[in-house]
C-alpha cells in the first residue's frame, strides 16, 4: 500500500526531496520490498497531496530499478543508524543484482 505524504505546495514537497527526508526513503524501501516479486512494471510508492494547489501527483518505480533504488537509499538508513535494516537492504541488493528476474518481471 502507498503512503500518501500531504504538503503545502510542490515546493515543500521538493524542499523534503532537497533535505533527505526520511519518511521518502522509507516509503521506497517498504515498497520495494512489498513487491520483490510482483510481476508489475511500475510500482506506485507514494502520493503526494498538494493542499494550496489542490492537486496530487503519484510516485512511482520501475521495477527494473529496484536495486539502483535500494542502493540510493541505504545512505538514509545508515544515517538513521537502522543497520539491521540497512542489512535487510543490502541482502536484497545482492538478490536482485545476482537474478535480474527478481523485481523485473513483467
Amino acid at each position: 500500500m502507498a503512503i500518501e505524504i500531504t504538503v503545502g505546495t510542490h515546493e515543500d514537497f521538493m524542499d523534503m526531496i532537497d533535505q533527505k527526508d526520511f519518511r521518502i526513503a522509507r516509503a521506497v524501501v517498504n515498497t520495494i520490498f512489498g513487491n520483490i516479486k510482483s510481476k508489475k512494471k511500475d510500482i506506485h510508492v507514494l502520493t503526494v497531496n498538494c493542499e494550496e494547489e489542490n492537486e496530487s501527483f503519484d510516485i512511482t518505480i520501475d521495477s527494473k530499478n529496484f536495486a539502483d533504488s535500494l542502493e540510493e537509499m541505504l545512505p538514509f538508513y545508515i544515517k538513521e543508524e537502522l543497520y539491521e535494516e540497512c542489512q535487510k537492504i543490502a541482502d536484497t541488493i545482492t538478490l536482485l543484482k545476482s537474478n535480474p528476474n527478481n523485481g523485473s518481471k513483467s
